[in-house]
């Protein structure tokens, strides 16, 4: 396995991957009518933006592949709340990874990127009743800071927590 930066032609893969993990991280959480419509074409067209740099501001992108596979991505940038901070705006391991370490070393490297592109502190959110994906944060080193808000994929009201952790003394 490898970890590297995204390119446009990943978009397909890392669509396929968002649509599943989706769909099996959310079910229960988010309503089962908008999982279901989800639609890997829809996610590769706003992907290959993302990966082509047309979005403002840019994400960065990294993934982990294994041969050919992509097997989980994860997106970071500024923060809209400070700009010394940096976001991880977007993490997802394919479910049949999960608990492999994959998402963790994925983690651990989008860290890394972040302390090198000189954020001080990192934040991300998380949906409140995504208890697995919290354990995985907090298993890393990430915290609750007090801050919520609400998100409504699929017509729902979502709470979601902010999680953070600063950077300095990261290990590159």
């Amino acid at each position: 396995m490898r970890i590297r930066p995204a390119r446009a032609t990943d978009a397909a893969a890392v669509a396929q991957v968002h649509v599943r993990t989706w769909q099996t991280a959310y079910a229960g959480i988010v309503p089962q009518p908008f999982l279901d419509a989800l639609d890997v074409q829809e996610a590769t067209r706003t992907w290959t933006t993302l990966l082509t740099g047309m979005t403002r501001p840019r994400t960065d992108v990294l993934l982990t592949e294994a041969g050919t596979r992509i097997l989980a991505f994860a997106g970071y940038g500024p923060a809209e709340h400070a700009p010394h901070c940096g976001e991880v705006n977007t993490l997802y391991a394919h479910p049949d990874v999960w608990g492999t370490g994959v998402g963790r070393d994925l983690l651990a490297a989008t860290v890394t990127a972040m302390h090198r592109a000189a954020y001080t502190d990192a934040t991300l959110w998380v949906l409140a009743d995504n208890t697995r994906a919290r354990r995985f944060y907090e298993a890393a080193g990430w915290r609750f800071d007090g801050t919520t808000t609400q998100d409504h994929d699929g017509g729902a009201v979502l709470d979601k927590l902010r999680y953070g952790r600063p950077l300095a003394g990261t290990q590159e």
